[in-house]
């Protein structure tokens, strides 16, 4: 997800009513495109079953061809054919935890708070930059995003904006809702966030006598809440533990909280407020980047902060005592994109627009902060005492590793003439590959959003051009030579990138196959073969997730993995380095976070001394008399020495 640039000149409205609707690609190629890419990924005989199966979907009146005709009449009578079902899947039906399993976080940088006072100013600073932004996307003055990177330029779809401070996912037994609040079309109108402390819930209207609240009023409020949370003797139990429960146990709880009015009254207020605010408590922990990453992700669980949320709401902006802060996003409504140019733009207010305290003339006569009311019983407290259990569990569960890789960044690839994304991607193809000797069906989320209400579909990585490469760099290294291998990497880049256009012009396979499969259902049809093959099945297990998310200012993203036995791999390319936020799960006997960052930093810096020996090469042929050998010995401080421990020990390092 590169960076995007802002034409403020451009009105969106005019520019959403321009944008051409998600393409419907052509069955023959979409199927096609799936065989080659899980040919190299299943066994020979299970992938001869699957081509028979294709063959058939995809012959001349068969299944396949009604099922395209009838998207094709959904794409003539939708704004977008495949929105719906890849909402539905990819999250209302899914029945896992929120928190780590869908919620990304963006991890903002350490701050140092000099007390408490000072953590507030910084909310209230905050919270006000959260309300400007707000104004630009209610008044549609938010300028238009345009594309970098690949077919830079092109305008894009800013529908998920609008839906970053209006939305609410609300639990169900099958399938979750989401909830929309209008947007309030002036400043005077009733508007509350909801603000967490002590894992209580209060009310703090921001509009008071027809104005909307400034800097120091916002201070003074929060003030208030942080000192009403400090009476023990009020206190309520934690009821945002229920949210980041699996969604169908949230749903049963939810039951049995709205028999009661004034549960259904507080949860009226949670699903229509502009926010939630998490004044964390401090944790003691070490302030590392991945510690960060897992208190943003599920607050520590129950002992620390896990119950000071509320993982329903699209945006949770933590600001912790200790000086941890960044943002949570429910990830329904909108992609990490909006999450980071929101968060741009608010750390470059927190820098660069001094705080208002000082100038501000306070609203009179503020209506105190009100704490949400909750009603419980027995059978409510033992529902909150296994969400609270299920909790724990995830927070023991996830291993995290965020790792800094110092020795070059995208400076560095882009002299190579490659393209930064496409080249980290088959580092990560080379790292799984060195801990577990094989590929594996691989995530790269990729905006469709040149088209109207586009959202994402899926960069399949683990192409067999990567796969050619991998082995290049290990089984097949003694008997190939550097140039063989550079062309080998070449190779794996081009198909890299070309694949990248083809999903984000609407050409790739997964949201197709999707909508035929959906259709089917929709038609009552018998379910094609196709979609209860082996190979479909695996296709869709992505134990690789991952995803580029590039920011300017200093932070980055972290999320959990999406499968059991899987690895979620988020990272941010610099000019001179590259961050990465690793996750997987502890219970895994096939995954070890700092096994996989080890065998990453091995692959990239291997990846880098072949490029250097192969451009040394190449400037010796062009001028023989002056060529230098060239270095590549590891740089000192180095990681990545040797093979994996993954590599001799099964998949896990000793010790985990």
């Amino acid at each position: 997800m590169p960076i995007l640039e802002r034409d403020a000149s451009r009105d969106p409205a005019e520019s959403q009513h321009a944008l051409p609707k998600v393409p419907l690609p052509p069955l023959k190629q979409t199927l096609d495109m799936y065989l080659k890419s899980m040919e190299h990924l299943v066994g020979k005989e299970q992938f001869s079953k699957t081509k028979t199966i294709v063959e058939k979907f995809g012959a001349r009146g068969g299944a396949g061809e009604t099922l395209q005709k009838k998207l094709l009449e959904r794409r003539e009578m939708t704004t977008n054919w495949i929105y719906d079902y890849w909402l539905q899947d990819m999250y209302l039906t899914n029945r896992v935890a929120l928190p780590v399993n869908s919620n990304p976080a963006m991890v903002f940088p350490k701050q140092a708070f000099r007390d408490r006072k000072d953590a507030l100013r910084f909310a209230a600073h905050l919270v006000t930059g959260v309300l400007e932004y707000k104004s630009l996307i209610d008044t549609q003055a938010l300028a238009v995003d345009y594309a970098r990177g690949q077919l830079a330029g092109t305008p894009l779809c800013m529908r998920q904006y609008s839906r970053m401070f209006t939305y609410y996912r609300r639990p169900g037994h099958t399938a979750d809702t989401q909830i929309e609040s209008p947007a309030a079309a002036a400043a005077s109108e009733p508007e509350h966030i909801i603000v967490a402390c002590k894992n209580q819930f209060f009310v703090l209207d921001i509009v008071s006598n027809l104005k909307r609240l400034n800097e120091m009023d916002i201070l003074s409020q929060l003030e208030k809440i942080v000192s009403m949370a400090e009476r023990s003797q009020d206190s309520l139990p934690p009821f945002g533990l229920f949210t980041s429960d699996g969604r169908k146990e949230w749903a049963q709880a939810r039951d049995e909280l709205i028999k009661d009015p004034t549960n259904r009254a507080s949860l009226a207020l949670m699903e229509s407020c502009v926010c939630v605010v998490c004044l964390d408590e401090p944790t003691k922990l070490e302030p590392s980047d991945t510690n960060r990453a897992l208190l943003l992700l599920h607050g520590g669980g129950r002992d620390m902060n896990g119950g000071n949320r509320w993982y329903d709401k699209s945006m949770q902006y933590v600001v912790g005592m200790d000086g941890v802060c960044g943002v949570l996003c429910e990830h329904s409504p909108f992609e990490g994109i909006v999450m980071v140019q929101s968060s741009e733009y608010l750390l470059k207010y927190m820098t660069r627009s001094p705080s208002k305290m000082a100038r501000s003339l306070s609203v009179t006569d503020l209506s105190p902060p009100r704490r949400l009311p909750w009603k419980s019983n027995p059978h409510i407290q033992a529902l909150l005492s296994g969400s609270s259990d299920r909790l724990q569990r995830l927070v023991a569960n996830l291993d995290m590793d965020g790792y800094n890789f110092k020795f070059y960044g995208k400076e560095f690839i882009k002299k190579q003439r490659m393209s930064p994304d496409a080249y980290i991607q088959v580092a990560l193809q080379l790292a799984f590959y060195r801990c577990n000797g094989r590929l594996v069906s691989t995530y790269e989320s990729a905006s469709i959003r040149r088209f109207q209400e586009g959202r994402v579909d899926n960069i399949r990585s683990a192409t067999p051009e990567a796969l050619a490469f991998v082995k290049s760099m290990t089984d097949e290294k003694p008997a190939l030579s550097d140039s063989e291998r550079m062309k080998r990497l070449r190779d794996a880049i081009k198909a890299q990138t070309d694949y990248t256009i083809a999903a984000i012009t609407g050409m790739a396979i997964d949201n197709h196959l999707l909508g035929l499969r959906e259709m089917a259902k929709e038609l009552k049809m018998e379910q094609p073969d196709i979609f209860s093959d082996e190979t479909y099945r695996a296709s869709n297990q992505f134990i690789l997730s991952t995803s580029q998310v590039s920011t300017v200012m200093e932070m980055f993203c972290c999320y959990g993995p999406v499968v059991p036995n899987g690895y979620g791999a988020c990272y941010n390319p610099q000019a001179n380095h590259i961050v990465f936020c690793v996750s997987s799960f502890r219970e895994s006997t096939e995954t070890c976070s700092a096994v996989f960052t080890k065998a990453l930093e091995q692959g990239l810096l291997e990846i880098r001394d072949l490029c250097h020996r192969s451009g040394a090469a190449a400037a010796a042929a062009a001028a023989p008399n002056t060529a230098t050998p060239p270095t590549t010995a590891t740089p000192p401080g180095s990681r990545g020495t040797g093979r994996s421990p993954a590599t001799s020990q099964g998949g896990k390092a000793s010790g985990k």
